[in-house]
């Protein structure tokens, strides 16, 4: 899933350790999200949404399905 989450990390001048330590998660989990390796739980996106004040699709952008998908 692509996301904002650096952007709006670096707009605050926060480090990934200053993120991850608010969030209450590991440096990694934050490095994971931002590199799109790794979709946070329900619980922590609407964390990162509050936190930056937007609405979760503001932030998380799902991946558009590809053409013949059902799903």
């Amino acid at each position: 899933m692509k996301n904002r989450v650096k952007a709006l990390r670096e707009a605050r001048k926060w480090s990934q350790g200053d993120l991850a330590k608010t969030l209450g998660v590991s440096r990694q989990t934050v490095i994971s999200i931002e590199k799109e390796r790794y979709n946070p739980s329900l619980e922590l996106a609407f964390s990162i949404a509050a936190l930056f004040d937007c609405p979760i699709e503001a932030i998380f952008i799902p991946e558009s399905k590809k053409k013949g998908d059902d799903v």
